[in-house]
This record gives structure tokens, sequence and C-alpha cells, in this order.
């Protein structure tokens, strides 16, 4: 990070409240899904705020503890 001001990617390879929407549909905490995937719950806020990318490797997980296909991640209104 340089000159100290954080910027969002560029693009993502998900969607923000696609991820947001389908972790409330299956009535999980943040803190539980990050728990699950195995990453921390604040990089799981980040993911859904859309201040980082989930990794392709950490949406497939999210996707699996979501029971939701990754291409429902990948576009708004995910429909798991």
């Amino acid at each position: 990070m340089t000159g100290g001001k954080r910027t969002r990617p560029r693009a993502l390879y998900h969607e923000p409240e696609a991820v947001t929407w389908a972790r409330q549909k299956a009535g999980l905490t943040k803190r539980a899904l990050a728990q699950t995937v195995g990453i921390s719950a604040q990089l799981l806020g980040e993911i859904e705020s859309g201040w980082r990318n989930a990794t392709p490797a950490n949406l497939i997980k999210i996707a699996e503890v979501l029971n939701c296909p990754v291409v429902a991640l990948e576009r708004k209104h995910a429909k798991c």
C-alpha cells in the first residue's frame, strides 16, 4: 500500500451483495461463516463490502458452506 490511502479493487471477482444475501439466507453471521470457511471475520466483512477481493479459492469455499453455486456469488441477486 503506497501513500497510506486505501482504494477499492478495480475489478471484483464476486458480487459483494450476493455474498451478503446468500449468507443471510443461510442464517449465518459473518463470524460463523468466516470461521467455517477458515478466514477472518474482518476479511469476510471486507469481501462483503467490496473492499477486498475474494480469492477464487475462498469464493469456492464460501459457496460450498452456503450450499450455493459459485456463479451465483459472481453476480447480483444470487439465487441459492
